[in-house]
């Protein structure tokens, strides 16, 4: 990935931007330019919580390219509050502790480097949700 393209990508991996349908309400992650739900094109930019429940997830044994390093590593579907559905890299936790419908927080992580001098690309992961003190 360059430069470019991870700057403007930069609202949906660091504060879960996506978008809302100003016709019909329907929210979408990540951000997109047409309603899948009416067509309209009205679409407006919605920060999401960052919290939900986790839906769905798998451990990697085998990785694609640019991963190879973190396997094994778990990966899930985390259903957020307001609707969307998710997918990322399930951290902090070991995938045995893991259950469908826990509770997830969204949390900012190192996901890969380019090359050992390259850019550090960081960017969205889900984590158990930590109560408050």
């Amino acid at each position: 990935m360059d430069l470019a393209r991870h700057w403007r990508l930069k609202d949906q991996r660091y504060r879960l931007e996506g978008t809302v349908c100003a016709d019909c309400g329907a929210k979408f992650f990540p951000p997109r330019q047409v309603c899948l739900e009416c067509k309209s094109t009205n679409l407006t930019p919605r920060e999401f919580n960052g919290h939900g429940e986790l839906y769905s997830f798998t451990t990697l044994r085998s990785a694609p390219m640019g991963f190879e390093d973190q396997v094994p590593y778990t990966v899930g579907v985390v259903k957020l509050d307001e609707g969307p559905m998710v997918e990322a890299q399930i951290t902090d936790v070991n995938a045995d502790a893991l259950k469908i419908g826990q509770r997830m927080e969204m949390v900012t992580r190192k996901l890969r480097a380019q090359g050992d001098n390259g850019l550090i690309i960081y960017g969205y992961k889900f984590r158990p949700e930590t109560k408050a003190d």
